[in-house]
């Protein structure tokens, strides 16, 4: 499959628009997208993918986190508000992704592509939604925001992909 048909045709810009996050930088690497905000019932979540950013990173796992204020109006800050939150409540460390749409025809790229491949059933219902994508740029998996990220069934399919640790 090409580029063009897989999430590796994408970027995002860093929250705090000193870098593009060209997805395909990551060929060859998992990377599991996740729609984030600040002030929702599941922003702990934060605390769960950092771990899961420190646990699998050396193998080849990357996080990244697109703030959204999509649902509830849960993620209403500035980038720097964003940022600063994230690192000072949950310590994050892995990139985070400049603010977006992740619904509706103003979506990212990235997010329409999502639609479209999936279909409407595939598209984020509330913050924290994950999706997996493989290697190879290919959907592997999407989680609803009650999975959390470091719930077995996302692990499961992380471990398939990265090298055996040791």
């Amino acid at each position: 499959m090409s580029a063009a048909d897989n999430a590796h045709r994408f970027e995002f810009t860093s929250i705090d628009g000193s870098e593009k996050l060209p997805l395909d930088v990551w060929r060859g690497r998992p990377v599991l997208v996740v729609n984030t905000a600040s002030f929702c019932g599941y922003t702990p979540q934060y605390r769960d993918l950092e771990a899961l950013w420190q646990r699998y990173r050396e193998r080849g796992l990357v996080v990244l986190g697109v703030p959204s204020n999509d649902f509830g109006q849960q993620e209403p800050g500035s980038a720097t508000e964003i940022k600063q939150f994230c690192e000072t409540n949950y310590a994050v460390d892995f990139p985070m992704a400049q603010k977006c749409r992740v619904i509706g025809g103003a979506a990212h790229p990235f997010y329409r592509w999502v639609a479209e491949s999936l279909g409407e059933a595939g598209t984020p219902r509330w913050n924290f939604h994950k999706y997996l994508i493989a290697p190879d740029g290919e959907l592997a998996g999407t989680w609803p925001s009650s999975v959390a990220p470091g719930d077995r069934r996302i692990t499961g399919e992380i471990d398939k992909m990265l090298p055996p640790q040791g």
